[in-house]
């Protein structure tokens, strides 16, 4: 059976009220706050952070995007009113700037003036450098020829010094410190050992040469031979004094050998007596001269 006009009706009526009551029930909501300008600003601002701080608002996403571009259409807007407000200083600016170039011409002038003094400065720093490196190098030089000098002239006196104790220094040249040599030559005197004072009882034993004595000679001697080959025996003053050492080294060997016949007379304190000379030998580098010694002692 076919449902009457009357009842469909006041079906389409209560549809009618039931969407009414939609309305009315949607209107009660609040109205969102327009967008604050200063969330955009933050410098840790993230776009899904700020949607997802949204979630409380009662609006449609297209009402949403519609509010951003109503936004952004207000920033543009306040941005091209204030460079058109602004527009007439921008272009003062550049007339302002007119005649700058005399500005920046003496400026260019002042800095080159002021390279020119730097580079002054400069050269004469370097060249007082280079004054004082040379005064060290001249003070340096003249330090080592002082040390030089010093040297040879120790070299010098202790040659001098020897040929006083060994006696062959030349009459017209005084001994320096005469009592100091005579007070030590005394000195080695009285350190003769026990086999010296045998040998001096023999009446037919010629004059006594004391180890001890002879010894501290031939280190003197070894001493100045080493200084001489340090400062370079080519050097011209050391080469004048070759002939004195020459005398001091045949005077040396004369006591030595006559040390070494002595020594075979010396009884039980021969082989240690012997001994001794051949360790002078053997200091002053004259093994040689000592075979040569023993062969004609035939020993």
């Amino acid at each position: 059976m076919r449902p009457s006009i009357d009842r469909l009706i006041p079906q389409f009526g209560d549809s009618d009220d039931s969407g009414s009551d939609f309305d009315e029930g949607t209107s009660g909501l609040p109205f969102p706050k327009p967008l604050s300008r200063s969330a955009f600003l933050a410098p840790d601002f993230d776009p899904a952070t700020f949607l997802a701080s949204l979630s409380n608002r009662h609006q449609t996403l297209e009402d949403l995007r519609q509010e951003l571009r109503d936004l952004s259409q207000a920033l543009n807007k306040e941005l091209l009113d204030l460079v058109n407000e602004n527009y007439q200083d921008f272009l003062s600016l550049g007339s302002a700037l007119k005649g700058g170039e005399e500005k920046v011409e003496e400026v260019r002038v002042g800095l080159l003036g002021f390279q020119r003094d730097v580079a002054a400065i400069r050269d004469k720093v370097e060249a007082r450098r280079r004054e004082v490196e040379s005064l060290l190098n001249e003070k340096k030089r003249l330090r080592a020829q002082a040390n030089l000098g010093k040297a040879l002239l120790d070299v010098a006196e202790r040659i001098e010094e020897l040929e006083q104790r060994l006696m062959i220094a030349e009459a017209t040249r005084p001994a320096p410190d005469a009592a100091e040599s005579d007070a030590e030559s005394d000195l080695f005197d009285s350190q003769t050992d026990d086999s010296d004072e045998e040998l001096a009882g023999d009446s037919n034993t010629a004059a006594l040469v004391s180890l001890k004595r002879l010894e501290r000679h031939v280190q003197k001697y070894v001493y100045i031979k080493m200084r001489c080959a340090q400062i370079g025996d080519k050097h011209p003053f050391l080469a004048s004094l070759q002939p004195r050492l020459l005398k001091i080294k045949s005077t040396l060997l004369l006591d030595l050998n006559t040390a070494l016949n002595q020594a075979r007379q010396a009884g039980e304190r021969r082989d240690a007596r012997m001994l001794k000379v051949m360790r002078l030998y053997d200091l002053m580098g004259e093994e040689a001269g000592a075979v040569s010694a023993l062969k004609q002692l035939k020993i």
